[in-house]
């Protein structure tokens, strides 16, 4: 059988020391008990087939680096972070083009441009320590520790290669302004990858002293999250970037052992998130007026939903959060469920680009196992590849 197959990636791993703290990219106690389960159940042997496939392509990833672009910040230091805002172009109605305007949902060629913009080798830092970290928690294969290491020591600690802590050019609109706020959505992968390190504990790659240098590093940049005019401007935004930035905040501060400042975030994201952004009938007006509007409610959803997985590690509930008038998670998820699975209802609403599901399936699971309520496990099924889906290692059942 498949996940007899598993049995050889982690025989060995079983009894491995396990990390000093919690994975929080997982829920609390998942990985342990995915550590067991990928031996005797199908769908956790199928994702960790698929986790160790995604783990030997990211082997093969030049570690990023800020330096790599050609371009030049405004502060004429490479080593700080740089980006164009996506959704603007330039302006058809100037000789310079100057400034850009808005074309919301509209990707600019030029905001994913390597030359000039960190945007996606700050994504691929994310994903591919992560990957590799959980490659090495399962398997105990040292090849998967090394190259995580890699990546991170160019990201965050080498001299040479390093990232300044903060993210003051993101997201610059030209002939507005060097960087904005809004920016700070394109950071969260990095918190992910400060998350995975921890689980390389253990690798003869990754020392104590290396672990302590990233949190040193991740402590400059949390302070600067909670203390810059940017990160003040992204933690007042009142739709999905609000969100994330809570998202990131709260990770980096459970990271950091400020367990304190964490579950204060999540407390406050009740009311001011929760309450603010859900109406009592499931819709997400903010997400909805965007041009492609149920994209952005999946994506939005999602953020509260691992938003929720964090509190879960800081001792906060948002699962059970319900205002006086109804707003809660269950009803946005309920909201979207009849445009989900093998046969969705048509959205009537805009949606300019071809959209999935990714963003919810997590979702499901994550309403599936706070609730007890077993549809939602049940319209997971629906989805062909559910089993191979990370998720069945991250949240299983």
């Amino acid at each position: 059988m498949i996940w007899r197959l598993s049995l050889l990636f982690v025989t060995s791993a079983l009894f491995a020391a396990e990390p000093s703290r919690p994975f929080f990219g997982a829920r609390p106690g998942a990985l342990e008990k995915a550590k067991l389960a990928v031996t005797t159940d199908e769908a956790a042997g199928k994702a960790l087939k698929k986790l160790i496939a995604d783990a030997d392509k990211a082997l093969a990833v030049t570690p990023p680096s800020v330096m790599q672009k050609t371009k030049v910040p405004p502060s004429g230091d490479k080593h700080d972070y740089m980006s164009i805002a996506p959704y603007f172009w330039p302006n058809p109605a100037t000789k310079d083009g100057l400034p850009y305007v808005r074309k919301d949902g509209k990707v600019n060629p030029e905001s994913r441009a390597e030359a000039a913009n960190d945007t996606l080798r700050a994504r691929l830092v994310g994903t591919t320590v992560e990957t590799l970290a959980l490659g090495y928690y399962f398997t105990r294969d040292e090849k998967y520790a090394e190259h995580a290491a890699k990546v991170l020591r160019t990201w965050f600690l080498d001299p040479a290669t390093k990232m300044t802590p903060h993210f003051r050019f993101a997201q610059a609109i030209p002939g507005v302004n060097d960087g904005r706020g809004t920016g700070l959505i394109e950071a969260r992968a990095l918190a992910d990858a400060a998350d995975a390190a921890i689980l390389l504990v253990g690798s003869r790659h990754w020392s104590a002293a290396d672990q302590q240098a990233l949190l040193a590093w991740g402590e400059v940049y949390f302070e600067w999250l909670l203390g810059s005019k940017n990160g003040q401007d992204e933690r007042a935004a009142k739709n999905n970037h609000g969100t994330w930035y809570d998202v990131q905040a709260v990770k980096w501060a459970l990271v950091l052992g400020r367990k304190d400042k964490a579950k204060e975030i999540c407390v406050a994201a009740g009311h001011g998130r929760i309450g603010v952004q859900i109406q009592p009938d499931g819709k997400q007006p903010l997400e909805l007026v965007r041009t492609a509007s149920f994209s952005y409610s999946c994506f939005n959803l999602r953020a509260l939903s691992v938003l929720a997985g964090l509190g879960e590690h800081a001792g906060v509930d948002l699962w059970k959060y319900r205002s006086a008038d109804g707003r809660s998670l269950v009803v946005a998820l309920d909201f979207l469920v009849p445009y989900l699975g093998k046969n969705p209802k048509p959205w009537t609403m805009q949606q300019i680009h071809e959209s999935n599901d990714d963003d919810v399936l997590p979702v499901l699971r994550a309403a599936a196992l706070a609730t007890g309520d077993a549809r939602y496990e049940s319209l997971l099924k629906e989805y062909s590849d559910h089993r191979s889906k990370r998720l069945q290692l991250l949240a299983p059942r």
